[in-house]
């Protein structure tokens, strides 16, 4: 049940008990009476109805018209079976009825006629915003360390319509490397990533923001023995500068790492297996 059309069932018992002392003279306990009997009988037929689904979908005009009539059942009853003595109410009481009922023609009235309540606001629609970049892949090389940096992209997340950033831009890529040598073992420390600008000088990040370091945790134990290769995805910090026209120049990748001889050795040890049982 909405709030409307319980309104409505209120509305309905008032307007009735409002009706009742000047439509049917005599035979009442007075407006205090003839609304309690109204609200009475306007809820407690409505919400029948409802229970048994005589009205379930209907408008709240159907809704109304039910909550009136039930509320006129009440008050008929009263008049007819125990009507009061009084020769008739007091002048207050009329004047009290007179304008109760207006102050529920004016809310019904304003109810019906006036301003149409403003939806909601929408929630903001969130996108984001890819910046390819050329080439997308590239070489790299850093002593016996090789390798080739993979699907790069640059992406932020934006306002629909306004172009207000919700999230800063972000690269993000594959970076696979390859030791290359055939008798060194690398183990890696660390790398980062500078953007350099035409003039050879690095892009500065915006404040706060995290410098775009990389580390090799998934590589297990950082180590890649002559030959091995393992691939790593990167998902760094990009500076809001770089994304102006013609402002980067290129990425370059710092790799840093600690060669040491290779070694595989063999160790045999005495066994015996005992007779079964």
């Amino acid at each position: 049940m909405s709030f409307a059309m319980f309104v409505a069932w209120v509305l309905a018992g008032v307007v009735a008990g409002v009706l009742a002392g000047l439509v049917m003279k005599r035979g009442g306990y007075g407006l205090k009476k003839d609304i309690i009997f109204g609200l009475f009988g306007s809820i407690g037929l409505s919400w029948i109805f409802r229970a048994i689904g005589v009205f379930t979908g209907s408008g709240i005009v159907v809704a109304a018209i039910i909550a009136f009539i039930g509320a006129v059942i009440p008050i008929v009853v009263q008049r007819k079976f125990w009507p009061t003595e009084s020769a008739g109410e007091e002048k207050a009481d009329k004047w009290w009825r007179w304008g109760l009922g207006a102050t529920v023609v004016a809310v019904v009235a304003w109810m019906t006629l006036g301003p149409v309540p403003q939806p909601a606001a929408t929630a903001a629609v969130i996108e984001d915003k890819t910046y390819a970049v050329t080439p997308a892949s590239v070489k790299v090389q850093a002593g016996i360390v090789t390798g080739e940096v993979t699907a790069m992209k640059v992406a932020e997340r934006v306002e629909k319509g306004s172009d207000r950033i919700v999230s800063p831009a972000k690269l993000t890529a594959t970076l696979t490397l390859k030791n290359t040598s055939a008798n060194q073992t690398v183990r890696l420390i660390e790398g980062k990533l500078l953007y350099i600008d035409a003039q050879g000088q690095p892009i500065k990040l915006e404040d706060a923001r995290t410098e775009p370091t990389l580390k090799f945790a998934t590589y297990g134990s950082e180590r890649l023995d002559p030959g091995q290769e393992a691939t790593q995805s990167l998902d760094v910090e990009f500076p809001a500068e770089a994304l102006k026209a013609k402002r980067l120049k290129e990425i370059r990748l710092e790799l840093a790492y600690i060669p040491s001889p290779f070694r595989e050795e063999k160790v045999n040890f005495a066994v015996s297996i005992g007779a079964g049982k």
